[in-house]
């Protein structure tokens, strides 16, 4: 394991999911799956986030389109998430799910603005 590359990897996982989601995630890894949160922090959040030749916003946009694609719905939403912390408008997400709808379908469409609209409105109750 590249150990830099896994704490540049942490760190941005923390970023973009926020803290508490990760450290939740780390917490409760156990010894059949803490290996792969590892992974996802060396290779998923270090190789591919930390990755600068995109931007994080272009990054969220790209993982928001692709996750719709592949209809992974709970990982949509917690992406969903980080693309707003990465400074994604809802006006940009909306846009998104109109161009996944087209390419993959309505349905999942239909389920993205659902997911979305729940979202939004968790976000517009917190104080």
């Amino acid at each position: 394991m590249d150990r830099q590359l896994r704490d540049k990897g942490l760190a941005m996982r923390k970023k973009v999911l926020g803290d508490a989601y990760v450290e939740k995630s780390m917490a409760t890894a156990d010894a059949f799956n803490a290996p792969f949160q590892e992974i996802l922090n060396e290779y998923c959040w270090g190789a591919a986030w930390c990755d600068d030749r995109l931007p994080p916003k272009t990054r969220s946009m790209l993982n928001v389109a692709l996750l719709a694609g592949i209809n992974r719905m709970h990982e949509w939403e917690l992406h969903l998430k980080g693309a707003l912390n990465n400074g994604v408008t809802r006006d940009e997400i909306q846009a998104i799910i109109h161009h996944v709808a087209v390419y993959a379908g309505a349905p999942v469409g239909v389920e993205c603005m659902r997911i979305a609209r729940k979202v939004f409105a968790e976000l517009d109750a917190k104080p």
